[in-house]
């Protein structure tokens, strides 16, 4: 009686432990299912804008922020800093903003370019730069041929339009073109010219 009771609390230990390792190998299965089938966090997308110098210009950004994307206007960023005007186009604006590119800047006399940004003409380079710059976003829808527009720098340009292309006429007569228009940032618009633009003064 005493074999046949030490036998069967044998048997339900076994039994038990049988069990038991069950129990563990289907829980291990099921914690190894749960981490391998993971739900992947949706991908956020990418802002909408415009394509510049190899960079996406959005307008979530400001002004400077998206110029300094673009690998077309080093220059242009270069000079900017030069003159002090970061903190300016940075601010709430908003402004109008027509962009030369490097090779723009290339055009000018042998240089021309590396005097503008030598610290003892700085003023000369804040007042070209700023004759780049109207107060006010102004998009293309608002623009018309023959427009006169007021730089910041104080004397005007002249916008035309001929043959499907915008263009801007400096106070010397020199003629940029548009190459890209309506480049939207959080603080203006830009348009990216092909020329510098001069003023008189």
């Amino acid at each position: 009686m005493q074999k046949n009771f030490f036998s069967f609390l044998a048997l339900a230990a076994i039994s038990s432990s049988f069990f038991v390792a069950c129990n563990n190998e289907a829980k291990t299965d099921k914690e190894t299912t749960t981490d391998t089938v993971k739900m992947e966090e949706p991908k956020m997308e990418e802002e909408k804008g415009v394509m510049v110098g190899g960079a996406n210009m959005v307008a979530s950004k400001d002004i400077v922020d998206n110029a300094a994307g673009s690998a077309d206007h080093t220059t242009l960023v270069a000079a900017v800093k030069a003159a002090g005007l970061v903190e300016t186009l940075k601010s709430a604006g908003p402004f109008t903003v027509f962009a030369p590119t490097n090779e723009a800047f290339n055009k000018l006399s042998a240089g021309t370019v590396d005097n503008l940004l030598k610290p003892e003409n700085k003023a000369a380079l804040t007042g070209i730069l700023t004759y780049h710059v109207v107060a006010g976003a102004f998009k293309s829808t608002d623009l018309k041929d023959g427009q006169k527009v007021t730089t910041v720098q104080g004397e005007e340009l002249s916008i035309g339009y001929k043959d499907s292309k915008w263009t801007v006429t400096d106070a010397k007569g020199g003629v940029a073109n548009i190459t890209i228009a309506d480049v939207i940032s959080s603080n203006g618009v830009t348009y990216v010219i092909d020329a510098v633009l001069m003023p008189k003064k």
